[in-house]
């Protein structure tokens, strides 16, 4: 037979042993659920910093294609402005003759003119408008370049009074404004 004494000792033993076990399993729990944890933490992180890089490089897309468009429509803006003299030369030739200085240099004159017409086709072509305002419209800052201001009668203030230049825009953008001359008489 055996004894109850031993009996007792042998279950309250087996009842350490399994409570060791348990406290073993619910630290290694703990450890692989810090793993876990750890882990999805990571994860996380590194999905934010996927969709960050993601979205910069799909700005930077945007943002190149966006230089492109406008390198293709005003990269040719200097040469454009470095141009708008030889037009303003050539139309002051053209309006400078009178009647008889044409006949007499008649081929000379159609030289000029066909050579302004086409300067005015290439602009045109080119996205290169003019600004052509007229005495009595009203003077328009962002258009506009008053280059003096004088009283005129029959005139209201900020009517334009004479044109001295035309002015030209590429595309949107303003290459050079219209010189005026502004009336500063009071309404």
């Amino acid at each position: 037979m055996t004894n109850p004494k031993d009996e007792d000792d042998f279950q309250t033993d087996h009842l350490e042993a399994m409570a060791e076990e348990t406290v073993d399993l619910m630290e290694e729990e703990d450890v692989v659920g810090d793993a876990v944890e750890a882990l999805v933490a990571e994860r996380d992180q590194l999905k934010d910093r996927l969709l960050r890089a993601l979205a910069d490089a799909e700005n930077s897309r945007k943002r190149g294609e966006r230089d492109r468009r406008e390198a293709e429509q005003y990269g040719g803006s200097k040469l454009a402005r470095d141009m708008l003299p030889v037009y303003d030369n050539l139309k002051r030739a053209v309006e400078a003759a009178d009647e008889e200085q044409r006949e007499a240099a008649k081929a000379v004159f159609e030289g000029i003119e066909l050579t302004l017409r086409e300067l005015t086709n290439v602009f045109g072509k080119h996205g290169i408008e003019p600004i052509t305002p007229q005495v009595g419209d009203k003077f328009d800052p962002q258009l506009h370049q008053a280059m003096f201001e004088a009283p005129l009668p029959d005139t209201k203030a900020g009517d334009i009074i004479q044109v001295m230049t035309e002015g030209f825009v590429l595309h949107d953008r303003l290459l050079r404004p219209a010189q005026v001359g502004v009336s500063s008489t009071p309404g």
